[in-house]
């Protein structure tokens, strides 16, 4: 277990006018277990990342202290475990195995024990496959699992995670929430967008002010009921503030996409879907059924290994669309935003689409700051796309597929990472978008968005052959 003691600390990203964190003074006891919240961008992740000792000094400006067990950050890595928001930025190897074991190999674990403790920590996050898998295959659910195998397997005295059950199906999200439930050694900080679910896992509730320092600190039930309706109209999401439904009453218009029985080979068994212009298609199902590579599908970034996909009166797929065609017709968001990003400021990424397109600087200027006010993004404009929370990014993603204004869009996992607030803003600009005659395919486990906005659902099965062999060892060992 660790003690963590903040002073006065705050950090700005190099290149930043506004501090993403400022002035927080706390003090976390060894074995507390504290939920950290706040609305996007309040500075959550970047708090982590400095007690994780990843924020390196020519990166940003820094103020105040920070302490693990009397140590810099930086001099405490060994004592600290981090789970990231985006698993693919830690997973290093190119087995699955061998990803969790690089951790203890680097801290000198005895090769004896490493093994063993690799098997013990992916059996305790359910990793559905043997050590021999490929993390390039791994859907996006179970890259974070074997990303959070790789921290428990290090036994760390400071566990810090950042929305670790975010891109998790149901099922792997509870026995996620269980293996952190039982977990009795370490210290505890957890950013967690599904606070009543996060609630049985912690003793302490820790509210970010967006502007710096500390709102509230304090046991769940005195934070909520001193707060409760505050953080919620601020964007927390408060345990028993419902959102009303967003159905559309109207019946779905002229079908844009139908996919005819098609796959991907070993990433998307067969599936036939359409969706027409007017209506939200929620595509829902396990971790490595294949929804990412439906809507890469879909948005013609992908030629299938089988069937077909027509659309918008084409002859041709979408896959074998001209870029402008494309670009004017489907929006893609991937279930990473930082993979579609290509410019290094914030309103040059929503210029590109439109300037693509052939619009007018008057056209594209007046797009890029109407997304910015609709997304909550004005005051980023000039920001590196790439030091956003992951909240920001998500909302960026989003935008910069509307900037073309096509007629359907694609999104993967949409909601991710956002607080209440912007949720139910981003939720109602589809609901509108939708009434407004476009089309969203939308792959969530977000079953609030489900239940809110979706118009139709269509549950996906496991696509992949699940190899029932234990967690050995290449060879044979244990």
């Amino acid at each position: 277990m660790s003690e963590v003691v903040l002073r006065g600390f705050g950090w700005r990203h190099a290149g930043r006018r506004a501090w993403a964190v400022r002035d927080v003074d706390l003090h976390i006891a060894h074995g507390e277990r504290v939920l950290l919240l706040g609305p996007s961008g309040a500075g959550k992740s970047t708090l982590l990342a400095a007690l994780a000792g990843l924020l390196a000094e020519d990166s940003g400006e820094a103020a105040g202290t920070i302490e693990i067990d009397g140590l810099d950050p930086r001099k405490a890595r060994e004592n600290a475990g981090i789970v990231f928001q985006d698993p693919q930025t830690q997973l290093v190897m190119a087995r699955s195995g061998d990803d969790v074991a690089f951790g203890l190999e680097n801290r000198g674990v005895p090769p004896a024990q490493i093994w063993p403790w690799v098997s013990d920590a992916l059996d305790r996050v359910g990793f559905p496959y043997p050590i021999t898998r490929s993390t390039a295959a791994l859907s996006g659910g179970e890259a974070q699992r074997l990303a959070l195998a790789g921290v428990l397997a290090l036994r760390p005295g400071l566990l810090l995670l950042d929305e670790p059950t975010a891109n998790l199906d149901p099922a792997g999200a509870d026995l996620v929430r269980e293996s952190v439930g039982a977990l009795r050694d370490q210290t505890m900080i957890l950013v967690e967008h599904r606070v009543a679910e996060a609630l049985p896992l912690v003793d302490r509730v820790v509210v970010l002010e967006p502007g710096g320092g500390v709102r509230a600190d304090g046991t769940p039930e005195m934070v909520f009921a001193a707060y409760g309706d505050k953080l919620a109209d601020e964007g927390v999401w408060v345990p028993g503030f419902t959102i009303p439904p967003l159905k559309s009453a109207a019946t779905a218009g002229p079908e844009l996409v139908r996919a005819s029985e098609v796959e991907v080979k070993q990433r998307l068994a067969p599936v036939s879907l359409s969706v027409g212009a007017g209506e939200v298609l929620a595509v829902t199902g396990p971790n490595g059924a294949g929804k990412s590579t439906l809507a890469l599908v879909l948005g013609g970034l992908l030629a299938p290994t089988g069937g077909r996909v027509c659309g918008f009166g084409d002859d041709k797929p979408p896959h074998r669309w001209r870029a402008a065609t494309l670009t004017g017709r489907i929006g893609s968001v991937f279930q990473n935003p930082e993979h579609q990003f290509v410019t290094a400021r914030v309103a040059d990424e929503l210029a590109v689409g439109p300037r693509r397109l052939g619009r007018s600087p008057a056209e594209v200027t007046r797009i890029v700051d109407d997304l910015l006010e609709r997304l909550r993004l004005s005051k980023l404009g000039a920001a590196n796309p790439y030091t956003l929370s992951g909240g920001e990014a998500r909302r960026l993603s989003v935008a910069t597929a509307l900037a073309t204004a096509p007629r359907l869009l694609v999104l993967d996992e949409p909601t991710f990472g956002q607080d209440r607030r912007t949720w139910i803003e981003l939720v109602t600009l589809l609901a509108t978008l939708r009434d407004d005659g476009h089309g969203i395919v939308a792959v969530t486990h977000d079953d609030d968005f489900v239940q809110t906005v979706a118009d139709r659902t269509h549950p996906l099965g496991t696509a992949r052959l699940r190899d029932p062999l234990p967690h050995r060892r290449p060879g044979g060992h244990p």
